[in-house]
């Protein structure tokens, strides 16, 4: 937590995570253009926001693009929000939830963590559905192979369809596959109005990547959900349920038990 206040003091590095945060998923270029600071600067000051995880950074082809990461501000939260008067950290509760939020340009949603655990067993937990029915309440059956189906079983509910496929399939080292079908009973299960069932099934099909890396005695965890339109109805769901998930999964890794239900709210 010391790395993430040294980040936050200077004003050159504050700049950059304003800027990160009207419009994430920026290259080194860019952000040196939008901030017109000499690329040395920004490289440096980027080096100590990403040591702070306040940065997170995505490859793409060639390009390395940089988004903001919600965790170090959560965990803020965390320890002092709770316990002194809401309304008087107003102001670090409206940066958690822009931080959170979607950015003006960039719908990906992207989230890394740090997890006291191997990518062997951090794989494990994302694929065996005995493991994912623990810390999400979800059942995911494959064969995780390249081009094969996803099944997912939640709350009774079972989905399958022929474009719920395993994308990318690396182990231990990446995860790549397509989000559920809305289906109606799915909807009905967990509260989603028709309407906002029909404006989710109505969205192209999403696609969520898990990137595990060793970080020294843990593993780095970056979660990258992406394929969004504008105004995304799926993002804004996602984007309230990944922290809260990614936080259980954390603690059944770290502890052996995972988050009660409700507890991330």
């Amino acid at each position: 937590m010391d790395e993430v206040f040294k980040a936050l003091a200077d004003p050159g590095r504050r700049r950059l995570l304003d800027s990160l945060n009207a419009r994430s998923g920026q290259t080194l270029r860019e952000l040196c253009t939008e901030l017109d600071m000499a690329r040395q600067s920004v490289s440096k000051h980027l080096a100590v926001l990403e040591a702070a995880n306040l940065v997170t950074t995505v490859w793409r082809g060639r390009e390395k693009l940089h988004y903001l990461n919600a965790v170090p501000i959560n965990a803020i939260a965390d320890r002092w929000i709770n316990r002194y008067d809401r309304h008087r950290a107003g102001a670090l509760t409206d940066l958690k939830t822009a931080l959170e939020s979607a950015s003006m340009t960039s719908h990906d949603f992207v989230y890394t963590t740090y997890i006291k655990t191997t990518p062997e067993r951090l794989w494990q937990a994302l694929t065996d559905p005995a493991f994912t029915k623990r810390y999400w309440g979800v059942e995911l059956e494959s064969d995780w192979t390249a081009g094969s189906t996803v099944t997912w079983k939640q709350l009774g509910v079972t989905m399958e369809d022929p474009e719920q496929v395993v994308l990318e399939a690396d182990p231990p080292r990446r995860l790549a596959y397509t989000w559920h079908t809305f289906t109606p009973e799915f909807a009905e299960s967990v509260g989603l109005s028709g309407e906002t069932r029909a404006a989710m099934a109505a969205e192209p099909r999403s696609t969520v990547t898990f990137e595990i890396e060793q970080a020294g005695e843990t593993v780095k965890l970056t979660i990258v959900h992406g394929g969004f339109p504008p105004d995304s109805a799926v993002r804004d769901a996602v984007s309230d349920g990944w922290p809260e998930l990614v936080s259980s999964l954390k603690t059944l890794l770290e502890t052996g038990e995972p988050l009660p239900a409700g507890a991330g709210q």
